[in-house]
């Protein structure tokens, strides 16, 4: 396993991280045990959840299976960097979601319940709250890392000027700030390369792609279908959005000899502040799988190949100015 810095802090996550999200609606507590255990033994060691996964409002499913996972001992909980997030609504009342500092204070300590742990790694933003100014969620993630709670800040699906907006504000404190950002980024999904990358370069954060195959469709679709797998309807509809584009890939993956779920994955790995996609493997065979994409190197006509095939954007303004 190759590692890395999280952004510009001195913490060392592997280039890949497990995203737990299947773990309870889709993979069995067993089987997500077998699916962690396993990740530990090809040495990832950077994990990511939410406080709302498992989609049960107020449960949190997928939190609470970890946590009985870190209580099984044997290192697990010391071998493992444990991302989190808050904002999603967690009950029915007006403050049980988003980011106040009491949603804040709130939320953390139940996520540390849940997860049978006395500290977070990277406690992430799920979502900018518009309605919560920055020195108010500053100040209450400073009193969680005085309170040794967390360790680390991060945002996902921030905009540019969100994660600007953020940085100034934690340097007015004389606090580290954002040291990561989770975004939906994959050959298909490029527009983080308008502002959010730039930004994220600029400041010194982590790219933490979510989603990096597109919920499947970098990942060998056409011959799934063409082997009988079924699709659901909206994966059938973007693939005839997309259609032609995949069919190109697919075509210039079998040329390199590769997965396209693999090439996908390398991909994000050859871009700058790339941190580490999430793969969300739902069975350990799909887990296995992946490690072959740290192996892949594209070199510049590949890489120039996938950009005639999937267009990318040049960073904002020349975009769409000069």
């Amino acid at each position: 396993m190759d590692y890395t810095q999280l952004g510009r802090t001195g913490l060392k996550v592997s280039r890949l991280c497990l995203g737990t999200m299947n773990f309870g609606p889709v993979t069995s507590e067993d089987d997500s045990f077998a699916i962690m255990d396993h990740a530990h033994e090809l040495g990832i060691n950077f994990f990511d959840t939410a406080n709302v996964y498992g989609w049960k409002k107020g449960e949190g499913i997928t939190e609470n299976i970890i946590g009985r996972w870190f209580a099984q001992g044997g290192g697990r909980r010391e071998k493992t960097v444990i991302a989190t997030k808050l904002y999603g609504d967690m009950g029915d009342w007006p403050n049980d979601g988003r980011l106040s500092a009491l949603n804040i204070r709130r939320a953390a300590d139940a996520s540390l319940k849940r997860m049978q742990t006395d500290y977070i790694d990277l406690y992430q933003a799920h979502h900018v709250d518009r309605s919560t100014p920055f020195e108010e969620f500053w100040e209450a993630m400073d009193i969680l890392k005085q309170q040794g709670k967390i360790l680390y800040v991060g945002s996902s699906n921030f905009a540019g000027w969100h994660i600007a907006k953020a940085q100034e504000v934690a340097a007015r404190r004389n606090s580290l700030g954002l040291v990561s950002e989770q975004s939906h980024y994959n050959l298909i999904v490029r527009a983080p390369e308008l502002e959010v990358i730039p930004a994220a370069e600029d400041y010194g954060l982590g790219l933490i792609p979510w989603s990096p195959l597109a919920g499947g469709l970098l990942g060998g679709i056409l011959r799934k279908i063409d082997k009988g797998r079924s699709a659901s309807e909206n994966m059938v509809k973007e693939l005839d959005k997309h259609r032609d584009k995949i069919e190109q890939y697919e075509a210039f993956c079998d040329e390199l000899g590769e997965d396209p779920a693999n090439v996908g994955l390398a991909w994000l790995l050859h871009q700058k502040v790339v941190t580490a996609p999430i793969i969300g493997p739902r069975t350990l065979d799909q887990l296995d799988g992946t490690t072959r994409a740290l192996e892949i190197k594209l070199d510049e006509k590949a890489l120039a190949r996938l950009d005639e095939i999937f267009p990318g954007f040049k960073t904002a303004p020349e975009e769409y100015a000069w």
